[in-house]
Order: structure tokens, then C-alpha cells, then sequence
């Protein structure tokens, strides 16, 4: 059996049951000569050598091999080793082992506390744990790792789904409580997770119904940006391939769209679409105008999308192509403007969902856009 000490996330019960599958007893006990603190710009803690402090946590005593196995997989994929300390406890020094990372990457912030990170990423991460736990076995933590961002990014979806609420006027009553999963299989999760549901729900006239299969593609949240001068009166369209057009057998695959991106872990939907401007077209956006929140195809995809007007400055003379390479992506980009943009949405040369609402939205505000920026 193995004493292990747990000074960040996993001293959270909820996460340490994630992690390993059951509870386990914890006792409270201090690392000396180290501190816990933020990782400057993260959503988790770091611990640094400080001869005049202690860091708070908890021992887990009498951990299984496959304890450890499930330990080592999950913080295996943030790059923590073991070794070996002595903490203090109220009866006295019991040596254990500790996750350190000596090589992080990370600067060192403010004093870290759990109170403080778990209200603000406790639900994030516990939905997050659950995904990178399904892979154990499967997976190497490598390759987890790599893909964790994606992760925390459908974690965060679901938490901003949960908090959701809209207005119910003609809309039934019936809530998600209405529902009952008899069974849930997961056949594929990378990038995209594909999810496959056995339900029961009650219907309009209060009866159960009779037992449905259901799938869907789990997508993250994610915003699109319509860049838009309202001075020279054009807007910004990138053109890029898109595989799903491509996959259903579209000859013309190259669409053009809305500046568009996934809502990362921790980030605003705002602050998305300032980035992806930039990072798709070298835009600086000014003001963002929000079109709609909406549920692109919900018959069959989880995700939620966000769409924008973003005021911006369009001069003539600008760079044409954008997009990361690091990514894989080649993006072109168009000033074009407003009376061909309707143009174009009449013709039906605009077949991307969220590019047909941007615009339709930008020709009933377009006046009330000018006359403000005047």
C-alpha cells in the first residue's frame, strides 16, 4: 500500500473520486518549506520551495497498484512525476509521495487556495476528469494530454449549458428532469466525441414514451465574427475548405463565412472572437454586436455557437490570407462590400449558416451601425 500527498486540484474529494473510481480516506497534514501558488495565467496550482512556509493538504493512505496506475495516468498527462517527502500531520512526520514537475513551464502567481479554485473551476474540471478517466487503458496519457485542451473546452460548454436560461412564454415546461438516460455509450472521443443515448422522455400529454435511440457529435462552444466598417461601409469574409461540405459531396467545398473558433477553457465568448480576428485576419476588433446565441443543428450536434458584428477598421491595403500553422490552416480573406455581401446572400453563393444570419442581422442594423460610428 502507498501514502500519497495531495497539494492542488486532487485535494477536491469530488476530483480524487473521479480520478480513482472510488473514496478514499483523507487526512489532513502540511508539506514544509513549500507553498502553493497559482500558475501565473493557469487554472491550477504549482508548488514552489519556500523555507518558511508550509503547504496545506491531504494524505490518501493504503492506495491500491491500480490507484496508482490511475494516478499516474491522469497526472501523466500534465507531466508530474513522484517523489518522495515527509509531511506533517497532527500525529506526527509520515513519509509519503508528492507529483512534482520539475520542469514546468509555468511563472509562479498569487497564493493558491481551494476554496478560490474550486468555485471557479471545480465543475469545469470534474466534467473534464471524467473524459480524460474514460480513456485510461485506452490511451496513453500522451496522447490525452495532448488533446486536454479540447477537453477542458467541452467541459467548459457544459458548465455554460447548465447555468443556461431563456425566456418561456409559447415554450413547454418540460425540462431536462423530463428525461431519463437508461444508457449512454461513447464509441469515439478526439477532437470530437460522438455519444450514443438510450432514452425514455414524457410527452406533451404527460404519458412516458416508448424507449429511443438517440446520437450526437459533441462539438464546443463557439463564437463567429463578422467584421464590419461602417465608415467605408464593407465587411471581411475568410474562405477556407470545410470537410463537411466536402464529406456530404459539395464540388465546392471552399466556403466562405464569419471569422469563426472555439470558446477555449476560461475564455469569454468576446474574448474568442477578438482572437480568432486576429488570428484568422489580422483583424482588431473594436465593438462586438451579438447577433444570436443558438443551437446550430440540435437534432444531432452539442454545441453551442454565439455570432457577432464586430465594428472594425477594413482599409483597402491589407494582408489577404491568415489563419495558424500550427493549426493547418489556410484561410484567404475578402473586404467586400455591403451591397454585394446581399447580393451574394441572394444568389445563395452564402451557404454557411452562421454568414447567412451575420448578414441578415447586419442589413437590419446597418443604418443604426453607420449612424452610431458617424
Amino acid at each position: 500500500m502507498t501514502t500519497l500527498f495531495f497539494y492542488g486540484t486532487l485535494r477536491y474529494p469530488a476530483l480524487l473520486k473521479r480520478v480513482l473510481g472510488r473514496d478514499v480516506p483523507l487526512i489532513a497534514g502540511e508539506l514544509p518549506r513549500h507553498r502553493t501558488v497559482w500558475a501565473a495565467g493557469e487554472s491550477f496550482p504549482m508548488i514552489i520551495p519556500d523555507a518558511g512556509a508550509c503547504a496545506p493538504g491531504v494524505l490518501a493512505t493504503d492506495l491500491t497498484p491500480d490507484d496508482i496506475a490511475r494516478l499516474d495516468f491522469y497526472e501523466g498527462a500534465f507531466a508530474y512525476d513522484l517523489e518522495e517527502v515527509t509531511v506533517e500531520t497532527a500525529d506526527g512526520p509520515v513519509p509519503a509521495l508528492v507529483y512534482f514537475c520539475h520542469d514546468a513551464p509555468w511563472r509562479p502567481g498569487a497564493d493558491w487556495t481551494l476554496e478560490d479554485w474550486a468555485e471557479t473551476w471545480g465543475p469545469l474540471t470534474l466534467i473534464a476528469a471524467e473524459e480524460v478517466m474514460r480513456a485510461f487503458g485506452r490511451e496513453t496519457a500522451a496522447e490525452v494530454g495532448a488533446r486536454f485542451p479540447i477537453i477542458r473546452a467541452r467541459a467548459q460548454a457544459q458548465v455554460r449549458a447548465r447555468a443556461r436560461a431563456r425566456p418561456v412564454t409559447l415554450s413547454t415546461r418540460l425540462t431536462r428532469e423530463d428525461v431519463i438516460v437508461t444508457g449512454l455509450n461513447r464509441p469515439y472521443e478526439k477532437f470530437f466525441a460522438l455519444e450514443e443515448y438510450q432514452t425514455v422522455m414524457r410527452r406533451f400529454d404527460g404519458q412516458q414514451s416508448h424507449p429511443g435511440e438517440r446520437a450526437i457529435f459533441r462539438v464546443a462552444d463557439a463564437v463567429t465574427v463578422l467584421p464590419y466598417d461602417p465608415v467605408r461601409d464593407h465587411v471581411l469574409l475568410i474562405e477556407q475548405l470545410r470537410i463537411g461540405a466536402y464529406a456530404q459531396g459539395d464540388p465546392q467545398p471552399w466556403l466562405l463565412e464569419p471569422i469563426a473558433g472555439i470558446v477555449d477553457a476560461g475564455e469569454s465568448y468576446e474574448e474568442t472572437a477578438r482572437r480568432e480576428a486576429r488570428e484568422e485576419a489580422h483583424v482588431e476588433i473594436d465593438t462586438l454586436h451579438e447577433v444570436a446565441g443558438y443551437y446550430p443543428s440540435p437534432g444531432g450536434v452539442a454545441q453551442y455557437l454565439v455570432s457577432y458584428i464586430g465594428l472594425a477598421d477594413l482599409p483597402e491595403t491589407r494582408a489577404d490570407t491568415g489563419g495558424l500553422d500550427v493549426e493547418g490552416e489556410d484561410i484567404r480573406n475578402f473586404r467586400v462590400p455591403f451591397d454585394r455581401l446581399m447580393a451574394m446572400l441572394d444568389s445563395g453563393e452564402l451557404v454557411n449558416a452562421p454568414m447567412i444570419l451575420s448578414a441578415q442581422y447586419l442589413a437590419r442594423h446597418r443604418d443604426r451601425l453607420r449612424a452610431q460610428s458617424a
